[in-house]
């Protein structure tokens, strides 16, 4: 006698599991990360600029310029300023034309993922690299310059605010200004010289009040001169205060500067940033 075996009944599938905004965000945020840190150029050039830069300057420069307040010191906030602002604007500007000529911003836009999610991507991205290496900076700079940490509550939540916005500001202008490169190779071309020029009359290389005055005005028309400033009012004496331009630290016009940038760059980016090649159309 013959046995039929009846076919076993199919296994319904397990449904997708449907991830909220906050996953998918820091999905593409560790995403973002990974990439970051495949790239030897990115990582070498991004933290370890600043570091050589500390080294090369605090190690020449070691007089002092003014008000007991010694040129490392001074060099060494600056330094941080760069760094928050490599890690956003300039890593941004080179990065997202790359993505754009490879046909990767294209994909995206196709895909179902809500467009935001790439943005904040690479947000998470900035904030986790520059969190690093502001503290790699500090670092350098307390163990081998003697550089003294706020002791006050208050200059480590200005330290806070004024990175935050700094970031945020650079980040939004890094987005922005990716839009001007036609090409993944044009895209350093295009935001490196803005970066090193911005640099050098934003009061990083050099003591800011001893620039030329029409010097002084261009830088304050951008947000690096206001990071530097800010962090100056953390890490140097209240008195060196006196001997900013505006007699003091001006912390109110500070967050008011890099508050505008945010909007300037936020609208920038809303009316310039486009997901495909200008050959693509």
């Amino acid at each position: 006698m013959t046995t039929t075996t009846k076919p076993a009944a199919p296994v319904a599938a397990a449904p997708a599991r449907r991830l909220g905004p906050g996953a998918l965000a820091l999905r593409q945020g560790r995403l973002e990360i990974t990439q970051f840190l495949r790239s030897r150029e990115s990582v070498v050039f991004t933290m370890g600029f600043p570091i050589i830069m500390i080294l090369i300057f605090a190690s020449i420069f070691r007089g002092e310029i003014g008000g007991g307040v010694r040129f490392t010191q001074y060099f060494i906030t600056g330094m941080i300023a760069t760094g928050l602002m490599t890690v956003s604007f300039q890593n941004l500007g080179i990065w997202i034309p790359i993505e754009r000529d490879r046909g990767v911003l294209k994909r995206y836009r196709g895909t179902p993922m809500p467009k935001w999610v790439y943005f904040a991507g690479k947000v998470i991205m900035v904030v986790a690299i520059g969190v690093a290496e502001t503290a790699l900076l500090l670092l350098v700079a307390v163990l081998l310059f003697d550089l003294k940490l706020p002791d006050t509550v208050g200059r480590w939540l200005t330290f806070g605010w004024v990175s935050a916005l700094g970031v945020t500001a650079c980040t939004l202008c890094g987005i922005a200004i990716s839009s001007l490169a036609r090409t993944a190779r044009s895209g350093s071309a295009v935001v490196t010289p803005v970066a090193l020029v911005l640099q050098f009359i934003s009061g990083v290389f050099f003591v800011f009040t001893e620039l030329p005055s029409w010097m002084q005005q261009v830088a304050a028309l951008f947000p690096l001169k206001w990071m530097c400033q800010g962090l100056r009012a953390v890490f140097l004496p209240e008195s060196f205060g006196a001997q900013e331009p505006g007699g003091s630290f001006e912390l109110g016009r500070v967050a008011l500067v890099l508050a505008a940038w945010c909007v300037i760059g936020l609208l920038l980016c809303l009316t310039t940033f486009r997901w495909t090649t200008r050959r693509d159309g």
